[in-house]
């Protein structure tokens, strides 16, 4: 899975698997106090039916290049941890 992000100073905006399979990433926060990243994407599963994600993690080893966003993710069915590497 691709991740792509960009911060333009205010808003956060992006999205996962860019090309045929996109899926735009939505209400996007960044909170500094603790660097909590939030955000939201819509997909659906196999049967056609919607499904909303939650995605949240917290940025880790911040002053690196090769930074990483570690969380949780959920949607109405499922849920699991993830991790987020920039390269």
């Amino acid at each position: 899975i691709v991740v792509v992000l960009e911060w333009d100073g205010t808003a956060i905006t992006g999205m996962v698997n860019p090309g045929t399979d996109n899926l735009p990433i939505r209400n996007a926060t960044l909170d500094p106090n603790g660097w909590v990243v939030r955000f939201e994407l819509e997909s659906k599963d196999r049967s056609g039916n919607a499904l909303n994600y939650v995605i949240e993690g917290t940025i880790e080893n911040l002053a690196s290049f090769n930074r990483s966003i570690r969380g949780t993710w959920k949607n109405q069915q499922q849920s699991g941890p993830f991790i987020i590497t920039r390269q």
